[in-house]
């Protein structure tokens, strides 16, 4: 009997995780970022996803930002403290956001 009820508890577990974590995909990430849009558009701003880059070292989400972001002095702040903490918080095998011009 231990047998099943281990296998159900490894079933449950599965469960939360998938219930509480989104795949990492295109269309997840596009999805959290189109969150954190209005945000930076209200600054003048833009972002755009470029893609997903699978390095050695893991999973790393890859944009752009535009319009008022590209001069302003705050723009590693809102890309390491805004949209990659976002992102991670998000995606579990996440290593990081990389900004490309």
């Amino acid at each position: 009997m231990a047998g099943v009820e281990d296998t159900y508890y490894e079933y449950l577990k599965r469960q939360h995780y998938l219930a509480t974590h989104m795949e990492l995909t295109d269309g997840n990430v596009i999805n959290v970022l189109n969150e954190l849009l209005p945000y930076i558009e209200a600054d003048g701003g833009w972002l755009e996803f470029v893609e997903i880059d699978y390095l050695p070292e893991g999973a790393f989400v890859k944009v752009r930002l535009g319009g008022a972001c590209e001069t302003c002095a705050m723009s590693s702040i809102t890309l390491k403290q805004g949209i990659e903490k976002r992102l991670m918080a998000e995606f579990d095998e996440l290593q990081g956001v990389i900004q490309v011009l």
